[in-house]
């Protein structure tokens, strides 16, 4: 299979990079040959701060990913997060003017384009319009308005925007490290692409996906988006916290967090001792489980808190009877779910990427939940074979037909 017919999704975060390298298959799903990973140092809160270092994580990860699959790798779809990114809903009305009033593809393109007509700050760019509710002569709640008759069409969308600088200084660390990004996507709609289920995203489900240096959370009702926003706070923060209290190295902190850490102090029995590493020569010391569960809890509680606040605003909680999934890095964390529970009064679970044949053992974690989540986004959206910048180019509007027909 030639690298045109591959897909790779590249996930770069504030803690690591990590690339997949996928191959469609006869139905329509991925299998994944190749994964990759490489430390992170090049970016701070999700935003690219030194060009150099991020190309090198760039390059690191995608040639790891190429040695396991045998393939060469020429263009990745990336995700982007940061506090920069924030949602917004918008709405927009056109009049159906084909013959018989029959509501076409072109109606749906116009509907649309007419909703992201809104007013933003120049520094600001649109990355995704999300249909999610469409309204035909004051008829609501349809999901598909394809093939039906009507005079007035309208749509309800929730839109993505970011940085413009942001943005660019990511493609650029892609294109000097020797490679070509077909598309940018954020990243809680690759994540809920890999994680959430059909079921979920209808009955209302929170995403949050807790990374390096941001947390990411996404509200789907209705079966489509609704809210979404970046915090610039991260499982970083939490390392951060235990190599202060401990005295430690930040490498000797993270170990800690990921062998010993919990978030929940119910789940931690009296007395476990842990052995944490001195620095500059100094011997070792010894505390116990229960010591660093005290350093731990309070930040993730700080995270979730923070998160509860944003939804209780929007008044979000009342209506996500799909409960609270949790992923990336951060739910590798244990207690996290049950921490989560107590702080939104509702169901959790973890969110792994679905069995979809190839490296399973290795992809099945929710750390990999994002950069799995944008091979999915990319084969669904057609992006996954390649082609010239022209058809590329056009892919924006055919991607946002394939959204319709994919989710209604």
């Amino acid at each position: 299979m030639a690298a045109d017919e591959m897909v790779v999704g590249l996930d770069i975060g504030t803690s690591k990079v990590t690339a997949v390298i996928a191959e469609p298959q006869a139905n329509g799903l991925p299998e994944i040959i190749g994964l990759g990973t490489a430390p992170s140092s090049g970016l701070r809160r999700g935003v690219v701060i030194n060009i150099e270092a991020t190309l090198r994580s760039v390059v690191d990860a995608i040639e790891a990913a190429e040695q396991m699959a045998g393939r060469e790798v020429k263009r990745v779809i990336s995700g982007i997060a940061g506090s920069h990114v924030s949602g917004l809903n918008s709405s927009g009305v056109v009049a159906v003017t084909s013959r018989g009033r029959e509501i076409t593809e072109a109606d749906v393109a116009r509907v649309i384009e007419n909703a992201r007509a809104v007013s933003i700050p120049m520094d600001r760019e649109i990355l995704h319009v999300i249909p999610r509710n469409f309204v035909i002569d004051e008829q609501g709640g349809i999901k598909n308005p394809l093939d039906m008759i009507g005079v007035r069409l309208e749509v309800e969308v929730h839109m993505i925007t970011g940085s413009v600088t942001a943005a660019q200084n990511l493609i650029k660390c892609v294109n000097r490290a020797g490679f070509e990004i077909q598309q940018v996507v954020f990243n809680s709609i690759a994540a809920s692409e890999a994680v959430l289920s059909r079921d979920e995203q209808e009955l209302g489900v929170v995403l949050v996906d807790i990374g390096g240096g941001t947390t990411n959370v996404m509200v789907y009702q209705d079966g489509a988006p609704y809210h979404s926003f970046v915090l610039p706070v991260g499982g970083s923060q939490v390392t951060g916290d235990l190599s202060i209290m401990l005295k430690t190295s930040t490498e000797s902190a993270e170990k800690i967090k990921r062998d010993d850490g919990c978030a929940y102090m119910a789940l931690v029995e009296d007395g476990e001792p842990v052995l944490v590493p001195g620095v500059g020569g100094r011997p070792p010391m010894q505390c116990t489980r229960s010591q660093i569960c005290e350093i731990v809890q309070p930040r993730m509680t700080e995270i979730f808190s923070l998160v509860r606040e944003r939804l209780d605003r929007q008044r979000m909680l009342d209506r996500v009877a799909g409960g609270l999934v949790l992923t990336g890095g951060g739910a590798l964390l244990p207690g996290v779910v049950e921490l989560g529970q107590d702080i939104f009064d509702l169901g959790g679970r973890i969110g792994l990427p679905g069995r979809y044949g190839g490296l399973v053992d290795k992809y099945q974690s929710p750390q990999y939940a994002t950069a799995v989540g944008l091979v999915l986004h990319a084969m669904r959206e057609g992006v996954a074979t390649g082609g010239s910048s022209k058809e590329r180019r056009g892919a924006g509007l055919k991607g946002l037909k394939r959204w319709v027909k994919h989710f209604f």
